[in-house]
């Protein structure tokens, strides 16, 4: 009884129409829109044999018994950015609960290992900052002192706002009582990168997640008038920022998938008569490959030292935040491609640049993978993000392969 693509995407279309307006999806975690979407994912449940429930970081989990309790975990997330587009995330939720649907059909209810979906709370971080919510707490890689105190734009704290909704955040920790009788995941999504366009490609394995160092680097000179002062006197910070954001390109180029991002660039005192005396910069580094990330900071590192030196500037790295390159598990990569060969002629690997809630369930050490749909345009947190009606079949079909591969594959492993 295979999955019906067409299900799928009338479903997604039911939830874009319901939860969406002029620009966008608006399905932001913990808010009235977000409830909403997940009410409606409930009303969907009407007819299966299944139990649902909330885990203490606000995860919602779907569970059709097996005759094992080890379980077939599929999952993604219902939450958007603001504005955000219609398939972002909620594609894998959706396409999972046709793939049970269709397990409990041709079970009689009862499939050999127990299935359960998972739609993860607050993947995107939109309101507060912190993405992967509730997975990172399933994981246990959850971080309660600094979460707590986050805040919005209107001033609201996350602690506050999971209040609002039944969540205690000193007790998140314990949605890890979840991990139990996992043998495997499998994550659904759209590419969100212009890789399998380019490539002429519908279907994608993913190989991991990149590891990402994210630093804050701030140049120091020295303020001046812009007018009076000499070019060879200049002590100027935003040339030598402006230098080390040329040169990252360069050091990125050097490796086939890596990539080197300076976001956001604060010069003081900021205005047109005066030469940037203290330059604030951000940089995001990622690739999948812990040797290239190590290499490209290092590289990154030494350049901006050259540049302020010969600005006559100083320079101050910080660490903001980073994670260590997380690669799906071997024997579900090569089902993946099985799956897709199965559907389409060409299954191309490649990794993940985005983070997603299977990089910190393979953090949990659960055997994880997942399968990328090409992206239009490569665009993706817009309104305009959007995939092929054919593509996205062949997608429902592809994991719907994947799945019944990963069972079989389940039969072979130890209890």
């Amino acid at each position: 009884m295979p999955a019906d693509p067409r299900t799928v995407i009338a479903n997604l279309q039911e939830l874009r129409a319901l939860t969406g307006d002029e620009n966008g999806a608006q399905r932001v975690s913990f808010t009235a829109m977000w409830l909403k979407a997940r009410a409606w994912f409930e009303t969907k449940l009407a007819g299966l044999p299944v139990e649902r429930h909330l885990d203490a970081a606000g995860n919602c989990w779907i569970t059709l018994p097996g005759v094992s309790e080890r379980s077939l975990v599929l999952g993604s997330h219902l939450d958007s950015v603001p504005n955000g587009g219609w398939l972002d995330g909620c594609l894998g939720v959706v396409t999972a609960l046709e793939i049970l649907r269709a397990f409990s059909e041709q079970y009689n209810g009862t499939p050999p290992f127990t299935i359960r979906i998972v739609d993860w709370a607050d993947e995107e971080g939109a309101r507060f900052g912190r993405s992967l919510f509730g997975s990172s707490a399933f994981a246990g890689t959850h971080t309660i002192a600094a979460d707590r105190v986050r805040v919005d734009k209107d001033g609201v704290m996350l602690a506050d706002a999971l209040t609002q909704v039944g969540i205690d955040i000193d007790k998140i920790g314990d949605a890890s009582a979840e991990r139990e009788h996992i043998a495997a995941y499998l994550e659904l999504h759209i590419e969100q990168g212009p890789v399998l366009e380019r490539l002429g490609l519908p279907l994608g394995v993913v190989l991991g997640t990149k590891g990402v160092e994210r630093h804050a680097v701030v140049f120091q000179g020295q303020e001046a008038h812009s007018g009076s002062t000499p070019m060879a006197d200049r002590r100027d910070a935003l040339a030598a920022a402006a230098r080390l954001a040329l040169e990252i390109r360069t050091i990125a180029k050097k490796h086939p998938d890596a990539v080197c991002t300076m976001g956001s660039v604060k010069t003081f005192p900021g205005i047109v008569t005066a030469i940037v005396g203290k330059c604030e910069t951000t940089l995001d580094q990622r690739d999948l490959d812990a040797e290239v990330l190590a290499t490209m900071l290092r590289e990154a590192k030494e350049a901006s030292q050259r540049f302020a030196a010969e600005e006559r500037c100083t320079v101050e790295w910080s660490k903001i935040w980073s994670i260590e390159p997380i690669p799906f598990h071997p024997k579900l990569i090569e089902l993946c491609e099985a799956a897709i060969l199965q559907t389409t002629p060409v299954a191309h690997r490649l990794p993940s640049g985005p983070l997603h809630d299977a990089a910190e369930v393979a953090r949990a050490g659960i055997p994880t993978v997942m399968m990328f749909v090409q992206s239009l345009r490569g665009i993706s947190h817009n309104k305009i993000e959007d995939t092929a009606l054919d593509d996205l079949s062949l997608a429902v079909t592809a994991f719907d392969n994947l799945a019944a591969k990963t069972l079989h594959w389940m039969e072979s492993q130890p209890a």
